[in-house]
């Protein structure tokens, strides 16, 4: 793959993953869906997508992925819908973002992994970053959907933890969609008497989850095959910025100082932990 190819699969990469958080905001701010329906319809067609791209390559997904991974998939999506309904899309996907990081950084601590000097300056500042946007004031989310985002990062990243190392990962991802569809029929059902199925709100989870989710992680694999994996890790920062971009052009939403500053302290300090990481 050329550069110039690489560049544009790479920004469209960080486009689908920023618009995740753009696709769930929009729907469960400006439309009537309910957070379970959104995480439903979003998986469903997730899963859908990734079986027809299989079927299309002659693979068998179930053969591939795992129950555990599917679970860890079903707890992110589910607790990122219901974080959406009240937490801006830039606050949110730095949340997500930095709670997915320093959920790997401790795995890597607990794992044997030691940090250097500037590794611990960044770890402090990145959680440093977290605090300011959980903490209280006007724009402030409540604090059952902070913890319900910062959980859903902390799941993507045990699912990104369970996948490393896979020799078939877009294989392994529909596997573990496939796996997590049954687990929304049962989240339906739970949720019956709140259901309120919006056409509009439906129509963002089908691209949150055919396009965003499914196509963005293809692609993000295709990726991973020509760059190494500091550039991989470095490149992801940018996915919350444009997020939070998106929320002021998209959704209205202001870019406020304590966003700037939780935005500097999580990308930087993650910046620094990468940077400096051993090989």
């Amino acid at each position: 793959m050329n550069r110039i190819r690489l560049a544009a699969y790479t920004t469209l990469t960080m486009v689908a993953f920023a618009g995740n958080s753009l696709f769930c905001r929009m729907a469960l701010k400006e439309t009537g869906i309910d957070a379970a329906s959104f995480t439903t319809v979003r998986l469903l067609a997730g899963a859908a997508m990734l079986w027809l791209l299989m079927y299309w390559q002659r693979q068998a997904p179930l053969q591939h992925g795992s129950w555990r991974s599917a679970l860890a998939l079903f707890v992110y999506a589910v607790a990122l819908s219901f974080a959406y309904r009240t937490i801006n899309a830039g606050a949110g996907a730095l949340m997500l973002f930095g709670a997915v990081q320093v959920t790997m950084i401790l795995f890597g601590f607990m794992a044997g992994e030691r940090m250097a000097a500037l590794q611990i300056a960044g770890f402090v500042a990145a959680m440093a970053g977290l605090v300011i946007l959980v903490s209280p004031g006007v724009e402030a989310p409540s604090v059952l959907d902070s913890v319900l985002m910062l959980a859903s990062g902390t799941a993507w990243g045990v699912y990104s933890l369970f996948g490393r190392g896979l020799p078939n990962p877009a294989a392994a991802t529909a596997g573990n969609f496939l796996r997590a569809a049954p687990l929304t029929l049962v989240l339906s059902l739970l949720s019956l008497p709140w259901m309120n199925l919006d056409a509009h709100g439906m129509l963002y989870a089908v691209l949150s989850g055919a396009l965003t989710s499914a196509l963005g992680y293809v692609m993000w694999y295709r990726v991973l095959q020509h760059m190494h994996a500091m550039t991989a890790s470095t490149v992801q920062l940018s996915a919350p910025v444009i997020a939070a971009a998106g929320g002021v052009l998209l959704l209205g939403e202001a870019f406020t100082r304590d966003l700037v500053i939780a935005s500097l302290l999580i990308l930087g300090g993650i910046w620094l932990v990468l940077r400096f990481r051993k090989a």
